[in-house]
């Protein structure tokens, strides 16, 4: 494996942006605005905070940071859910914001492991 120079090249962070870009178009013309933005700021949080650990050059931070982007993603599945429940978002949509969100929390926890192992 390659030894990764910045944040930009991780796929975790890009699927991550990707993400939330996604929940922003998304709910671009919602109007409840409480949900609406916690579920941008969650999404927001994800990329952000792996973006953060990895900047601050530290295999333990590294893995903070990435457990609190975990949490994060994990704070915007719920969010998907609630939004899907109150018929804010179809469950068609919601339900591909929740695959690509446990999918990115997986490859978090795998990303985890990795570093965790070169400890």
């Amino acid at each position: 494996m390659s030894k990764v120079e910045k944040f930009e090249d991780l796929k975790v962070w890009q699927d991550g942006l990707s993400l939330s870009i996604l929940v922003y178009e998304m709910l671009h013309d919602c109007k409840d605005f409480g949900l609406r933005d916690q579920m941008c700021r969650a999404s927001v949080s994800v990329p952000s905070n792996i973006a953060e650990g990895f900047e601050r050059h530290s295999n333990k931070e590294f893995i903070r940071f990435l457990r609190i982007a975990k949490g994060s993603s994990g704070e915007l599945r719920t969010q998907i859910f609630i939004a899907i429940g109150i018929g804010l978002i179809t469950s068609e949509k919601g339900n591909d914001l929740i695959s690509k969100s446990q999918i990115l929390s997986a490859m978090i926890q795998n990303l985890i492991k990795t570093r965790e192992s070169n400890f």
